[in-house]
Protein backbone atom coordinates (compact mmCIF):
# COMPACT_ATOMS: atom_id res chain seq x y z
CA UNK A 1 0.00 0.00 0.00
CA UNK A 2 1.16 3.74 -0.78
CA UNK A 3 2.81 5.58 2.06
CA UNK A 4 0.03 7.58 3.93
CA UNK A 5 2.70 10.36 4.28
CA UNK A 6 3.45 10.46 0.70
CA UNK A 7 -0.12 10.86 0.01
CA UNK A 8 -1.34 13.53 1.88
CA UNK A 9 2.04 15.33 0.95
CA UNK A 10 0.72 14.91 -3.14
CA UNK A 11 -2.77 16.34 -1.51
CA UNK A 12 -1.64 19.01 -0.27
CA UNK A 13 0.56 20.10 -3.40
CA UNK A 14 -2.76 19.28 -5.44
CA UNK A 15 -4.42 21.56 -3.90
CA UNK A 16 -2.03 24.32 -3.84
CA UNK A 17 -2.08 23.83 -7.49
CA UNK A 18 -5.13 24.22 -7.48
CA UNK A 19 -5.15 27.67 -5.88
CA UNK A 20 -2.92 28.98 -8.47
CA UNK A 21 -5.05 27.79 -11.20
CA UNK A 22 -8.60 28.92 -9.94
CA UNK A 23 -7.22 32.52 -9.31
CA UNK A 24 -5.88 32.90 -12.97
CA UNK A 25 -9.04 31.13 -14.70
CA UNK A 26 -10.56 34.27 -12.33
CA UNK A 27 -8.17 36.53 -13.41
CA UNK A 28 -8.76 35.63 -17.17
CA UNK A 29 -12.45 35.78 -16.98
CA UNK A 30 -12.51 38.94 -15.21
CA UNK A 31 -9.72 40.30 -18.13
CA UNK A 32 -11.54 38.38 -21.36
CA UNK A 33 -14.83 40.75 -20.11
CA UNK A 34 -13.51 43.72 -20.75
CA UNK A 35 -11.33 41.97 -24.00
CA UNK A 36 -14.91 40.76 -25.21
CA UNK A 37 -16.11 44.46 -25.01
CA UNK A 38 -13.22 46.47 -26.72
CA UNK A 39 -13.58 43.89 -29.94
CA UNK A 40 -16.91 44.41 -30.29
CA UNK A 41 -17.00 47.79 -30.04
CA UNK A 42 -14.01 48.23 -32.56
CA UNK A 43 -15.61 45.46 -34.85
CA UNK A 44 -18.62 48.20 -36.79
CA UNK A 45 -15.66 50.68 -37.38
CA UNK A 46 -13.57 48.23 -38.94
CA UNK A 47 -16.20 46.71 -40.92
CA UNK A 48 -17.21 49.89 -41.98
CA UNK A 49 -13.84 51.24 -42.84
CA UNK A 50 -12.66 48.09 -44.89
CA UNK A 51 -16.32 49.19 -46.88
CA UNK A 52 -15.84 52.82 -47.56
CA UNK A 53 -12.11 52.36 -48.38
CA UNK A 54 -12.84 49.25 -51.10
CA UNK A 55 -15.40 50.91 -52.61
CA UNK A 56 -12.91 54.36 -52.85
CA UNK A 57 -10.63 52.28 -54.26
CA UNK A 58 -12.77 51.04 -56.95
CA UNK A 59 -13.77 54.37 -57.71
CA UNK A 60 -10.70 55.71 -58.24
CA UNK A 61 -8.87 55.45 -61.81
CA UNK A 62 -5.55 55.88 -61.02
CA UNK A 63 -3.15 55.43 -58.44
CA UNK A 64 -0.56 57.93 -59.73
CA UNK A 65 1.74 59.31 -57.22
CA UNK A 66 2.81 62.09 -59.75
CA UNK A 67 4.05 64.82 -57.43
CA UNK A 68 3.03 63.04 -53.74
CA UNK A 69 5.08 63.98 -51.08
CA UNK A 70 5.79 61.33 -48.75
CA UNK A 71 7.63 61.84 -45.54
CA UNK A 72 6.69 57.93 -44.60
CA UNK A 73 6.59 54.56 -46.61
CA UNK A 74 3.00 53.92 -45.22
CA UNK A 75 2.26 57.18 -46.79
CA UNK A 76 3.25 55.92 -50.35
CA UNK A 77 -0.35 54.81 -50.82
CA UNK A 78 0.89 53.92 -55.15
CA UNK A 79 3.59 51.46 -54.22
CA UNK A 80 1.50 50.14 -51.37
CA UNK A 81 -1.45 49.43 -53.63
CA UNK A 82 0.60 48.06 -56.42
CA UNK A 83 -0.30 44.54 -57.54
CA UNK A 84 2.90 42.89 -58.44
CA UNK A 85 4.31 39.41 -58.66
CA UNK A 86 4.71 37.79 -55.29
CA UNK A 87 8.56 36.10 -55.14
CA UNK A 88 8.84 37.38 -51.38
CA UNK A 89 5.48 36.68 -49.20
CA UNK A 90 5.55 38.94 -45.26
CA UNK A 91 3.48 37.38 -42.80
CA UNK A 92 2.34 39.12 -39.38
CA UNK A 93 2.45 36.28 -37.28
CA UNK A 94 -0.27 37.82 -33.51
CA UNK A 95 0.45 35.65 -30.46
CA UNK A 96 1.16 35.93 -26.64
CA UNK A 97 3.80 36.69 -24.61
CA UNK A 98 2.20 34.33 -21.72
CA UNK A 99 1.83 30.00 -21.77
CA UNK A 100 -0.80 28.89 -19.95
CA UNK A 101 -3.80 29.27 -22.79
CA UNK A 102 -3.90 25.52 -23.45
CA UNK A 103 -3.35 25.33 -27.23
CA UNK A 104 -3.89 28.78 -28.40
CA UNK A 105 -0.40 29.78 -29.21
CA UNK A 106 0.23 26.04 -31.17
CA UNK A 107 -2.56 26.39 -33.42
CA UNK A 108 -1.26 30.44 -34.87
CA UNK A 109 2.31 28.43 -35.22
CA UNK A 110 1.08 25.18 -37.06
CA UNK A 111 -0.71 27.19 -39.46
CA UNK A 112 1.79 29.91 -39.99
CA UNK A 113 4.54 26.81 -40.67
CA UNK A 114 2.00 24.95 -43.07
CA UNK A 115 1.21 28.77 -44.74
CA UNK A 116 5.63 28.65 -45.07
CA UNK A 117 5.80 25.42 -46.53
CA UNK A 118 2.86 25.84 -49.08
CA UNK A 119 4.32 28.97 -50.13
CA UNK A 120 7.66 27.10 -50.79
CA UNK A 121 6.45 24.32 -52.66
CA UNK A 122 4.96 27.58 -55.01
CA UNK A 123 8.56 28.78 -55.41
CA UNK A 124 7.32 31.58 -52.79
CA UNK A 125 9.52 32.61 -49.95
CA UNK A 126 8.14 33.85 -46.57
CA UNK A 127 9.34 36.45 -43.55
CA UNK A 128 7.85 36.64 -40.60
CA UNK A 129 7.03 39.69 -38.31
CA UNK A 130 6.20 38.07 -35.21
CA UNK A 131 4.15 39.66 -32.23
CA UNK A 132 4.34 37.42 -28.75
CA UNK A 133 6.90 36.31 -27.37
CA UNK A 134 5.71 32.28 -27.54
CA UNK A 135 5.49 32.53 -31.35
CA UNK A 136 8.95 33.74 -31.16
CA UNK A 137 10.52 31.18 -29.68
CA UNK A 138 7.95 28.40 -30.86
CA UNK A 139 9.08 29.85 -34.72
CA UNK A 140 13.04 30.32 -34.23
CA UNK A 141 12.69 26.69 -33.27
CA UNK A 142 10.98 25.51 -35.80
CA UNK A 143 12.00 27.54 -39.06
CA UNK A 144 15.67 26.72 -39.58
CA UNK A 145 14.79 23.75 -42.00
CA UNK A 146 11.97 25.89 -43.82
CA UNK A 147 14.95 28.66 -44.20
CA UNK A 148 12.62 31.52 -43.26
CA UNK A 149 13.58 34.93 -41.57
CA UNK A 150 11.98 36.21 -38.58
CA UNK A 151 12.67 40.03 -39.70
CA UNK A 152 10.95 41.53 -36.79
CA UNK A 153 9.42 40.89 -33.49
CA UNK A 154 7.26 42.37 -31.01
CA UNK A 155 6.82 41.48 -27.13
CA UNK A 156 5.61 44.67 -25.72
CA UNK A 157 2.60 45.14 -27.79
CA UNK A 158 1.51 41.65 -26.73
CA UNK A 159 1.47 42.83 -23.25
CA UNK A 160 -0.83 45.94 -24.11
CA UNK A 161 -2.81 46.50 -27.27
CA UNK A 162 -2.68 50.37 -28.01
CA UNK A 163 -3.44 51.92 -31.54
CA UNK A 164 0.47 53.09 -31.39
CA UNK A 165 1.56 50.04 -31.27
CA UNK A 166 -0.61 48.90 -34.57
CA UNK A 167 1.18 51.81 -35.93
CA UNK A 168 4.48 50.73 -34.92
CA UNK A 169 3.83 47.27 -36.74
CA UNK A 170 2.41 48.69 -39.55
CA UNK A 171 5.06 51.21 -40.51
CA UNK A 172 7.69 48.43 -40.19
CA UNK A 173 5.60 46.71 -42.77
CA UNK A 174 4.58 49.35 -44.89
CA UNK A 175 8.44 50.49 -45.20
CA UNK A 176 9.17 46.38 -46.01
CA UNK A 177 6.56 46.05 -48.80
CA UNK A 178 7.56 49.75 -50.40
CA UNK A 179 11.22 48.62 -50.53
CA UNK A 180 10.52 45.71 -52.01
CA UNK A 181 11.53 43.21 -49.55
CA UNK A 182 7.98 41.58 -49.49
CA UNK A 183 5.47 41.26 -52.02
CA UNK A 184 2.45 40.39 -49.94
CA UNK A 185 1.15 40.71 -46.18
CA UNK A 186 -0.87 37.93 -44.62
CA UNK A 187 -1.83 38.54 -40.62
CA UNK A 188 -2.28 35.03 -38.76
CA UNK A 189 -4.53 35.99 -36.00
CA UNK A 190 -7.27 33.96 -34.33
CA UNK A 191 -10.78 35.70 -34.34
CA UNK A 192 -12.83 35.92 -31.03
CA UNK A 193 -16.18 33.87 -31.11
CA UNK A 194 -17.59 34.17 -27.38
CA UNK A 195 -15.90 32.76 -24.35
CA UNK A 196 -15.48 29.30 -25.06
CA UNK A 197 -14.47 29.25 -28.51
CA UNK A 198 -12.35 31.38 -31.08
CA UNK A 199 -10.79 30.45 -34.59
CA UNK A 200 -7.49 30.79 -36.44
CA UNK A 201 -7.62 32.80 -39.00
CA UNK A 202 -5.38 33.95 -41.75
CA UNK A 203 -6.23 37.82 -42.87
CA UNK A 204 -4.80 39.06 -46.47
CA UNK A 205 -3.90 42.61 -46.11
CA UNK A 206 -2.30 43.70 -49.04
CA UNK A 207 -2.33 43.48 -52.10
CA UNK A 208 -5.57 44.64 -52.20
CA UNK A 209 -8.32 42.74 -54.81
CA UNK A 210 -10.81 45.59 -55.61
CA UNK A 211 -11.36 44.18 -59.05
CA UNK A 212 -14.78 43.50 -58.50
CA UNK A 213 -15.07 46.94 -56.15
CA UNK A 214 -14.57 48.71 -59.10
CA UNK A 215 -16.27 46.60 -61.39
CA UNK A 216 -19.48 47.68 -58.99
CA UNK A 217 -18.54 51.44 -59.16
CA UNK A 218 -18.51 52.16 -62.55
CA UNK A 219 -21.86 51.53 -62.08
CA UNK A 220 -22.64 53.56 -59.20
CA UNK A 221 -24.18 57.20 -59.67
CA UNK A 222 -23.51 59.70 -58.92
CA UNK A 223 -19.74 59.59 -59.31
CA UNK A 224 -17.28 60.30 -56.32
CA UNK A 225 -15.95 64.07 -55.87
CA UNK A 226 -13.04 63.94 -54.17
CA UNK A 227 -11.99 66.78 -51.72
CA UNK A 228 -9.70 68.45 -52.08
CA UNK A 229 -8.04 65.51 -54.07
CA UNK A 230 -8.03 61.66 -54.60
CA UNK A 231 -4.11 61.94 -52.74
CA UNK A 232 -5.04 63.57 -50.08
CA UNK A 233 -8.10 61.24 -49.22
CA UNK A 234 -5.28 58.06 -50.25
CA UNK A 235 -2.95 59.43 -48.34
CA UNK A 236 -4.90 59.20 -45.00
CA UNK A 237 -7.10 56.63 -45.37
CA UNK A 238 -4.43 53.77 -46.77
CA UNK A 239 -2.43 54.15 -43.37
CA UNK A 240 -5.90 53.92 -41.32
CA UNK A 241 -6.59 50.60 -42.99
CA UNK A 242 -3.38 48.93 -42.74
CA UNK A 243 -3.25 50.64 -39.11
CA UNK A 244 -6.39 49.31 -38.29
CA UNK A 245 -6.58 46.46 -39.46
CA UNK A 246 -3.67 45.50 -37.51
CA UNK A 247 -5.01 46.80 -34.34
CA UNK A 248 -8.57 44.92 -34.89
CA UNK A 249 -6.41 42.01 -35.68
CA UNK A 250 -4.63 42.39 -32.22
CA UNK A 251 -7.44 42.79 -30.18
CA UNK A 252 -9.01 39.54 -31.36
CA UNK A 253 -6.22 37.85 -30.76
CA UNK A 254 -6.10 39.00 -26.97
CA UNK A 255 -9.59 38.39 -26.77
CA UNK A 256 -9.40 35.16 -27.78
CA UNK A 257 -6.09 34.08 -25.78
CA UNK A 258 -7.79 35.42 -23.18
CA UNK A 259 -10.82 32.82 -23.68
CA UNK A 260 -8.12 29.93 -23.72
CA UNK A 261 -6.68 30.72 -20.63
CA UNK A 262 -9.40 30.66 -19.12
CA UNK A 263 -11.20 27.72 -20.79
CA UNK A 264 -7.65 25.81 -20.15
CA UNK A 265 -7.68 26.90 -16.50
CA UNK A 266 -11.27 25.50 -16.10
CA UNK A 267 -10.42 22.20 -17.17
CA UNK A 268 -7.15 22.42 -14.96
CA UNK A 269 -9.31 23.04 -11.77
CA UNK A 270 -11.54 20.46 -12.77
CA UNK A 271 -9.14 17.89 -13.17
CA UNK A 272 -7.50 18.68 -10.01
CA UNK A 273 -10.73 18.51 -7.94
CA UNK A 274 -10.61 15.04 -9.44
CA UNK A 275 -7.42 13.82 -8.54
CA UNK A 276 -7.90 15.46 -5.38
CA UNK A 277 -11.02 13.07 -4.50
CA UNK A 278 -9.30 10.33 -6.14
CA UNK A 279 -5.99 10.58 -3.57
CA UNK A 280 -8.79 11.28 -0.37
CA UNK A 281 -9.86 7.76 -1.61
CA UNK A 282 -6.33 6.02 -1.86
CA UNK A 283 -5.41 7.92 1.17
CA UNK A 284 -8.74 6.60 3.01
CA UNK A 285 -7.79 2.82 1.88
CA UNK A 286 -4.58 3.08 2.90
CA UNK A 287 -5.45 4.55 6.36
CA UNK A 288 -7.51 1.88 6.91
CA UNK A 289 -5.59 -0.92 5.49
CA UNK A 290 -3.00 0.41 8.26
CA UNK A 291 -5.77 0.41 10.99
CA UNK A 292 -6.37 -3.36 9.91
CA UNK A 293 -2.56 -4.07 9.88
CA UNK A 294 -2.50 -2.89 13.84
CA UNK A 295 -5.69 -4.40 15.34
CA UNK A 296 -3.95 -7.98 13.38
CA UNK A 297 -0.75 -7.57 14.70
CA UNK A 298 -2.68 -6.30 18.76
CA UNK A 299 -4.58 -9.77 18.64
CA UNK A 300 -2.13 -11.70 17.21
CA UNK A 301 0.14 -10.65 20.38
CA UNK A 302 -2.32 -11.51 22.51
CA UNK A 303 -3.17 -14.93 21.19
CA UNK A 304 0.31 -15.46 21.44
CA UNK A 305 0.15 -14.42 25.36
CA UNK A 306 -2.55 -16.80 25.91
CA UNK A 307 -0.56 -19.94 24.59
Amino acid sequence: MPNLKDIKSRIQSVENTKKITRAMKMVAAAKVKRAESTVKAGRPFSDELIKAFRKLLGAVGDYSGDGLDTKLPIENYPELLKKREVKMAGILVITSNKGLAGAYNANIVRNVLKQVQEYKEQGIESKLFVVGQKGILSLKRKITELKTEIVQTYTKVANEISAAGAEAIAEDLAENFVSGNIDSIDIFTTRFKNMMSYSAEKWELLPINIEADREEAEGLEPVMIFEPNEQSILQKLVPLYITNTIYQALLEAQASELASRMTAMTAASNNAEEMIRTLTIDYNKARQWAITQEILEVVSGADALKG
